[in-house]
């Protein structure tokens, strides 16, 4: 027979029990992985299923006559086209005048025969009669006559286009290169002329002589003019300018358009009624850049004017880049999301109005495995539409992107599916879902949009995951310390939605018409196990309260346009932010009374409200510390250096950080605890200690403001 070993056998023995322990623990993990693993795959798979073994068949027939009848009015739409103003303009013209090719050909205008008296009864809006075009007195008219010059404009350089020689019919090829604009700001005064350091290191002194509309002036400068008088050159390294000149009447045809170009100090001509513009001096083989050797840049192409670059073609055909290019990738992105979580939402729903989800209530799974299962499928769509919109920007219009692209997208995906969730647990009927995705489509694309549209402008874009996506497919480096910034945020709230919304995935919670503050309660006090815990429920609701208080925060400038003193608007907000803070110290915390977690002991109550108090320091002075990592970088922050610094007190700067830090906790604490005492006893005992803590909290505040402000 073989009994347990004895106590205090030799090392051989204990080491192979360690060994056999230790084997035994990692078998036992291998075994609970791949459980998980099998139960949240075959969950996966039954909610593929379902939802495909839903739809029946009139809801196919319709689809695919829905897809015939739109592949049927593909060719005709094509064919026809988009003219949204086709005819809007009508013109006079014969048909020998040089017009009367640009405008019919342009399906804006709808060509007549020439008539003053339908022009005076504004049956016309342009009239051509010779060299003269008439147009009426409106703003229709004046409209028909910017389209006629922007038409006859589009036809000339046609024409030019068709040219064999493009070197004669495009003299001047531009090269134009967008770069990153710095961030330092230089104070200069609005009397003083400041000189421009050439290639040469000397200053020009802006002295080029003036031109005329059909040259470039000689001198020290580049010349540029319009019309007749010409342009002022301002200062270059050369001592000549290059011309270069090209115009056409406001209504003229091609055959009344000429263009030249001058070497050194050449004339470019132009029509009468033309523009001349000077362009820098120097040799014309170093400075203009032939159409084929600027093909290898980013060029007219959709993805160059999306993401800026640089841009090659005759001086007509620069264009700047589109405005907000960061807005339409933005956009690309965030959209599918939407559609994910409408359906991901009805199918919560639809589990807890019909019932179908009591047969996984009763399975052998955790509730973890259920949400994680359920909402695998619509996270991997979601995941891998960003893939190929990502592949589509890469291939299709030669943008950059990589995998960061996809993994940017990843806690934004996330993000959606948690809130949607949560919201599909709390929501009572399809009604109130449909309210709740609303919200949290508008809200979600707000946070995850806005901040990326100011990619090239501030770095506060990088709040929204987006923002990589954007700087990754135009090129730019993305780092890890900016990668976790953006994504770290919301990731853990998405975590958190996740963890309140299981909290609530329960029969007496998912079947039951229970009003939503119940179910607030419910979700809040399902993460509590032990006392321990509301420490980490408070941190965990963080990032709710820096959302609450940057509300709050914006709050003040209304009020602020309402011209109130400032007094009331510090005090204002100062109230605000303490309500929001004691909520996410006590609101869990009363939870876990009304749920009868705690006993009504005096010394459980102390207990549990300095362990909240303790998780909310904990996790915003970790928020302080990893926004303030940089701090040496800044400014304000090198003027701290040194053991001895003071912030206008004469207090050494150690013994200021110790009170700074000793300080908070104590409030935290103290404040939390007064919560907590109030809600051991009930709710309106709660309602009255909160507000004793929100005034401790708000007199706490104004005593540091006032001591550090004055």
């Amino acid at each position: 027979m073989s009994g347990p070993p004895p106590v205090g056998g030799d090392d051989r023995s204990g080491g192979e029990s360690g060994t056999a322990s230790g084997a035994s623990a990692a078998q036992r993990f291998a075994r609970w992985l791949r459980t998980r693993v099998e139960n949240v795959a075959r969950i996966a798979r039954w909610e593929v299923t379902k939802n495909a073994g839903g739809v029946d068949r009139r809801t196919v027939a319709i689809a695919l006559l829905a897809v015939l009848g739109l592949g049927a009015m593909a060719p005709v739409a094509v064919s026809q086209g988009v003219a949204l103003d086709q005819g809007i303009y009508r013109v006079g013209v014969v048909e020998e005048d040089p017009l009367y090719g640009p405008a019919s050909l342009d399906q804006t205008f709808r060509v007549q025969d020439p008539s003053q008296a339908a022009v005076e009864a504004g049956d016309q809006e342009v009239v051509v009669v010779g060299p003269r075009v008439r147009s009426t007195d409106s703003t229709k008219g004046r409209a028909a006559v910017a389209e006629l010059r922007s038409t006859t404009k589009r036809y000339n350089d046609g024409i030019m286009d068709d040219e064999r020689n493009q070197s004669a019919a495009f003299p001047v090829v531009v090269n134009l290169t967008y770069v990153e604009r710095e961030s330092s700001r230089v104070a200069v005064s609005q009397t003083r002329t400041l000189p421009v350091q050439t290639d040469d290191g000397e200053a020009g002194d802006g002295d080029g002589t003036a031109g005329d509309g059909g040259g470039g002036g000689s001198g020290e400068g580049a010349g540029s003019g319009t019309g007749g008088d010409g342009g002022v050159g301002d200062g270059s390294s050369g001592g000549s300018s290059d011309g270069a000149g090209s115009g056409s009447e406001s209504t003229g045809s091609g055959g009344e358009t000429s263009t030249g170009a001058g070497s050194d100090g050449g004339a470019g001509d132009g029509s009468s009624d033309g523009s001349g513009d000077g362009a820098s001096g120097g040799d014309e083989s170093a400075d203009v850049t032939t159409p084929s050797e600027g093909s290898g840049v980013a060029g007219s192409s959709i993805g160059a004017r999306l993401t800026g670059g640089s841009s090659t073609g005759a001086p007509s055909d620069i264009a700047p880049p589109f405005p907000f290019q960061s807005l339409v990738l933005a956009f690309v992105f965030v959209l599918p999301l939407n559609f994910v979580i409408q359906a991901y939402g009805s199918t919560i729903l639809s589990e807890r109005i019909n019932r179908r989800g009591e047969l996984l209530l009763v399975a052998p799974v955790s509730r973890g495995d259920i949400v994680v299962g359920k909402t695998l499928p619509y996270f991997a769509a979601a995941v891998g539409v960003a893939t190929a919109i990502t592949l589509v920007l890469q291939v299709g219009l030669g943008l950059g992107g990589s995998a960061i692209s996809v993994l940017a997208v990843v806690p934004l995906a996330l993000l959606f599916l948690a809130a949607t969730f949560l919201g599909a647990m709390f929501a009572r009927s399809f009604k109130e879902l449909t309210f709740v995705t609303v919200t949290i489509t508008v809200s979600l694309t707000s946070y995850a949009f806005v901040p990326a549209i100011f990619t090239d402008v501030t770095p506060i874009a990088l709040i929204s995951p987006l923002t990589l996506v954007v700087r990754d497919l135009q090129g730019q480096a993305v780092g890890l310390g900016q990668f976790v910034f953006s994504t770290l945020p919301p990731t853990l709230t998405a975590l958190v939605c996740f963890g309140l919304g299981a909290g609530l995935y329960r029969e007496e919670d998912m079947f039951t018409q229970r009003p939503i503050p119940y179910k607030v309660l419910d979700a809040l006090a399902g993460p509590i196990e032990r006392r321990r815990s509301v420490a980490l429920v408070t941190a965990v609701l963080l990032p709710f309260v820096l959302v609450a208080e940057l509300v709050v925060a914006a709050f003040a400038y209304p009020l602020w346009q309402a011209e109130l003193p400032v007094e009331v608007i510090v005090v204002a907000v100062l109230v605000g932010l303490a309500i929001v803070e004691e909520l996410a110290k006590s609101l869990h915390v009363y939870a876990g009374y009304a749920h009868s977690l705690f006993d009504g002991r005096l010394r459980t109550a102390l207990v549990v409200g300095a362990f909240s108090g303790l998780g909310f320091f904990l996790a915003e002075k970790l928020t302080l510390i990893v926004r303030l990592a940089d701090l040496q970088t800044l400014p304000v922050g090198q003027t701290l250096e040194g053991s001895q610094a003071a912030v206008g007190t004469g207090v050494p700067l150690g013994i200021l950080f110790v009170a700074l830090l000793l300080a908070p906790l104590a409030l935290h604490v103290v404040t939390a605890t007064i919560s907590t005492l109030g809600a051991r006893r009930g709710r309106r005992s709660y309602a009255v200690a909160l507000v004793v803590a929100v005034a401790v909290h708000v007199a706490y505040n104004l005593t540091v403001v006032t001591a550090l402000v004055g």
